[in-house]
Order: structure tokens, then C-alpha cells, then sequence
């Protein structure tokens, strides 16, 4: 049985003494990171705790972002944080505090190690060993949202170059640094072919850069499908945050349990390490909740801490106790369980197991680095030579007859520069030549291009003003650019 998985690629040189805030978190929270910091320290950890309150506290007390300002100061100064699950209130006004602190901080890479523990742990892929690399900061996690008409809802998908670069290049130093063998990119170019299409060619211009790595593409649907029904045939996965988020969801259940994986955040400058459930509010307090994906994310500190021993420590504790049967209901089963335990005797359990190895499961070892891993710097591309070249005009229009908004849009533009030359309809053409049978909303995307390839800015400004004084309501614009000569721009559906 291969766990390597579990360990983090990102040590620094060793220090006696970690600075690291902890916050307890929602729900379960407080139960599971108590029995975690008990193995911690059972394990030789050497730590100066800083607590902070985060979360549902926060946000009850009016702070709609879960975080107190003093509080980053806290944060700052660890550079480390150790952090349980944070409850965020459903509904307008709340902003997930775990994707604020991960954007704020830098935290551009989440790795989630997904390895089963077959036959300890139920899982029908008792082969799997898979690391997933999250991009953590883009995408629609940007979290741009607008609600433009009565009818339609917008979230802004964000990817861009430097971003790409750096978790792609970081997906493919760890895989060098813990003998891995592949790594497989994961996107959905085929319809984003601008968004997931620089997800995709950064992968195979950065995967040339290491021969000796196993590279592959993969369509994000069926390649998660192949992940649930075949996971052996991944090593190391690299994605963008959306779907990242989702795969590894997928791939810690199919290992065994959700419950008990960890997540490590990496930035340049900070760290945040987490358990990937949720706080769990329908079972907290009564100390039944599973600390084992809190407890390993504590392990992948300790190794960017520089304290390898105590993780390797306190992994092995970790694995002799699963192997011997002593489980928390969630992973609890009649054939391979020995005791049903809540959390602080799972806790207790691992204590006692201190310094044993496991005697099925493969042993960790985590060996100190020479070199520490570093965040690379991404080289920022020569600027391209820009062109406007037209505009994306979205206009609000209850009368759903896109004829008729073209003869109305022709009329109001007839004096400006850039010539009417499409409309759709989230996203599908439905003038000129659409289909009858096509769904409309109220909402259109209008298409102005300049027959000689040069617009300005006061050319887009005078087909809104235009558009204006015939009561045509623009709500946003796009502006249509080439890059040395390559349209930035995609075709409407159909067009």
C-alpha cells in the first residue's frame, strides 16, 4: 500500500519552534482540532499556537467577510495557518471565508492528497494513490457575480497566464521531487477554448520542460468519470479551482472517506492547512465527528515547517491505529472495525500508537530536503500588440424577437463606427439567420465589428450613447481585442 500521498512537498529549513495561528472553526470544528493538536504535540510537534477567531462568531457579530481586520495581522505574522471547518451563512451579503483568505494571502495551490487504505478503510480502488492540484485563486471562485435583467445571472470565469503558469510548473516540481510519474491536466477547452484553451496549452508548453514526467490531457467530464471508475490510471491531477474543487470531492469519497482527507494552501509567503469536509453543524458536540483529515493536514504543516520527524511520527500513529480497527463511526464497518470510538478516543487511540509502525499499510518516511521546494515566480509574457477592433454590446430587451431588435439596433447606429454583425442569446446566434425554436431570455449580446479592423474608444462610446437616446438599455460591454493579430473573442453558438 502506497501512502506517500499524504505528505506535503513544501518544507522550509527546520526550526525549533513554529509560529502558527490555529482557528477551531464552526460546528465540529472545536471537537476535531482539539483532538488534532493533542496528536500534534503527542508527536514531538514544536509549535507556538496563536489562536484567532474566525467564522460563524465573525459573522454573526457583523463582519461579513468572517474575519476580524485585526485579525490579519495575526495571520501575517504566523505565516502559517492551522484551521478547521468554517460554517459560511447561505445567502446575499456573505463571502466564503476560506476562498478570501486563500485569494488574499496568495494562496494560489491546493493540494489534496486522496489515498486509500483498502481493506482497513472501504474503497473499491484499492490501488488508488492520487494528488490533485487545485488552481485556488481563479476561475469562478473569483466570485464576480451581477444579476443584469429579470432573467439572467452572470459569474465572471477569470484565467489568466501567470496564474496558470504557476500552479501548472508547481503540480509538475512536486511530481519531480516525490517520484511521481504523471501528471494529467484536466479542462474543458472544447467549449472555453480561450479559458480552458490557456489551461491546456500552458500544460503541454510547461510539460516539455520535464521529459522524464508522463504527461495527458483529459476533458474535465470524462475525465472525472474515468477518475471515479478507474482512478489507478492517474498519479498527480492539475486543474483549474471549479473543477479541482469538484474532483477532489470525488476522489477523497472513492478512497475511502471525505472525512479523512487533508488540504494543504500554498503561497508564496504563507500557508493554510485544512481538513476538506465541512463543519458538519447536524453532528456537533456530540464527539463523534472524525479528526483524521485534520489531523493529516497537520502532518503536511509539520513537513512545511520543516518538522519531518514529528509528521512522519505522527502519520505512523495515524496508520497503526487504522489498521488495527479502532474507527470513528464514519468509516466504521463490522468486518474490519475493531472498536467504534468518538473523537477524542480515536485521539487517544493514536497517542498510544505513538512511535509504532503500521505492520500492513506501507510506512511514511519523511526525509529532510536539501533544497527546499520553492513557489516558482512566473515569467510575465512580452505584451502583446492590442487591437480593438469591435464591441460586445449586452442589452436588456423584453421583446423577444431578435428581428426586430436588429432593425431597432441598425436604425440607432446607423451614424457610428462598427457595423451590427451578430446577436445571441446567451450565448447561441439567434440574428442574423437563427432559429425560430431557439429559447430567448431578455437578455443580448450585440456584436459591433469595424469593417477595417480599428474602432476607439469613443467609437464604443458613441454606439451606447446612440443606443441611449433611442431607449435601448445597454448593462454591460465587452470589448473585442486581437492579440498580434489572434482574436481575444470567442464565435457565438452557431455563428
Amino acid at each position: 500500500m502506497n501512502v506517500h500521498s499524504t505528505q506535503a512537498a513544501y518544507s522550509i529549513a527546520p526550526a525549533k519552534t513554529a509560529q502558527v495561528a490555529v482557528a477551531y472553526g464552526d460546528g465540529i470544528g472545536p471537537e476535531i482540532m482539539s483532538a488534532a493538536l493533542r496528536c500534534l504535540h503527542a508527536a514531538g510537534a514544536e509549535m507556538d499556537l496563536q489562536e484567532v477567531v474566525l467564522g460563524e462568531k465573525v459573522y454573526e457579530a457583523g463582519h461579513t467577510s468572517g474575519i476580524m481586520p485585526e485579525s490579519w495581522n495575526v495571520l501575517r505574522s504566523a505565516g502559517v495557518l492551522f484551521k478547521g471547518p468554517i460554517t459560511t451563512p447561505q445567502g446575499g451579503g456573505y463571502k466564503s471565508l476560506n476562498v478570501t483568505i486563500r485569494k488574499s494571502l496568495g494562496l494560489f495551490a491546493n493540494i489534496r492528497p486522496c489515498a486509500a487504505l483498502t481493506p482497513f478503510i472501504a474503497s473499491n480502488h484499492p490501488g488508488m494513490d492520487v494528488v490533485i492540484f487545485r488552481e485556488n485563486e481563479e476561475d469562478l471562485y473569483a466570485g464576480i457575480e451581477h444579476r443584469q435583467t429579470d432573467e439572467v445571472f452572470q459569474c465572471l470565469k477569470l484565467v489568466s497566464v501567470p496564474g496558470t503558469e504557476r500552479i501548472i510548473r508547481h503540480a509538475f516540481e512536486y511530481a519531480r521531487s516525490n517520484g511521481r510519474k504523471k501528471v494529467s491536466c484536466f479542462s474543458k477547452d472544447n467549449i472555453m477554448k480561450l479559458t480552458d484553451g490557456l489551461f491546456h496549452r500552458m500544460f503541454d508548453k510547461i510539460s516539455a520542460e520535464y521529459p522524464e514526467i508522463a504527461a495527458d490531457h483529459w476533458i474535465i467530464d470524462i475525465g472525472a468519470a474515468k477518475l471515479a471508475s478507474n482512478p489507478e490510471m492517474f498519479d498527480v491531477i492539475v486543474t483549474t479551482n471549479l473543477y479541482g474543487d469538484i474532483i477532489s470531492d470525488i476522489a477523497a469519497e472513492i478512497s475511502g472517506s471525505v472525512g479523512i482527507a487533508p488540504s494543504a494552501n500554498i503561497g508564496e509567503s504563507f500557508a493554510m492547512f485544512e481538513a476538506i469536509h465541512g463543519s458538519a453543524p447536524a453532528i456537533a458536540g456530540q464527539g463523534i465527528a472524525n479528526p483524521s483529515g485534520l489531523i493529516l493536514a497537520g502532518a503536511q504543516m509539520l513537513i512545511h515547517v520543516g518538522q519531518q520527524s514529528a509528521a512522519s511520527r505522527l502519520q505512523n500513529a495515524w496508520l497503526r491505529t487504522i489498521e488495527s480497527g479502532i474507527h470513528t463511526p464514519d468509516i466504521y464497518s463490522p468486518d474490519q472495525s475493531r472498536a467504534k470510538v468518538g473523537t477524542e478516543e480515536f485521539a487517544d487511540a493514536i497517542i498510544d500508537n505513538m512511535d509504532q509502525l503500521p505492520k500492513l499499510l506501507r510506512p511514511v518516511s519523511v526525509q529532510s530536503r536539501q533544497t527546499p521546494l520553492k513557489v516558482s515566480t512566473p515569467v510575465r509574457p512580452v505584451p502583446a500588440h492590442r487591437r480593438l477592433v469591435g464591441v460586445d454590446l449586452f442589452v436588456r430587451d423584453t421583446v423577444i424577437d431578435p428581428n426586430d431588435l436588429a432593425v431597432r439596433l441598425i436604425a440607432a447606429t446607423q451614424q457610428c463606427t462598427g457595423k451590427l454583425t451578430m446577436i445571441t442569446n446567451r450565448g447561441v446566434k439567434v440574428w442574423p439567420a437563427g432559429l425560430p425554436e431557439t429559447f430567448k431570455t431578455d437578455h443580448w449580446r450585440c456584436r459591433y465589428e469595424h469593417d477595417e479592423g480599428q474602432m476607439t474608444q469613443k467609437d464604443v462610446a458613441d454606439l451606447i450613447m446612440a443606443l441611449s437616446n433611442r431607449e435601448i438599455e445597454v448593462i454591460k460591454t465587452e470589448n473585442l481585442y486581437t492579440f498580434d493579430g489572434i482574436p481575444g473573442y470567442s464565435l457565438g453558438q452557431g455563428q
